[in-house]
C-alpha cells in the first residue's frame, strides 16, 4: 500500500470515528432531555392527598 492510499484510509477512519462520536453525543443529549421531561412529569403527578378519601353515594 502506498503512502497516499494509507493517508486516505486513515483520514476516512478518523472521519468515521468523529461522526460516530457526534451521533452518540446527540443521542446522549436527547436521552438527557427525555429523562428531565419524565422527572418533571412525575413530580407534577405526585399528589399527597390522592387516595386519602373515598366518596360513595348509594
Amino acid at each position: 500500500m502506498d503512502i497516499a492510499a494509507l493517508s486516505i484510509s486513515m483520514s476516512q477512519a478518523s472521519l468515521s470515528q468523529a461522526v460516530g462520536l457526534r451521533v452518540l453525543s446527540m443521542a446522549k443529549n436527547q436521552a438527557n432531555i427525555q429523562g428531565q421531561g419524565l422527572v418533571q412529569m412525575m413530580e407534577k403527578s405526585v399528589d399527597p392527598n390522592l387516595g386519602q378519601k373515598l366518596d360513595i353515594s348509594v
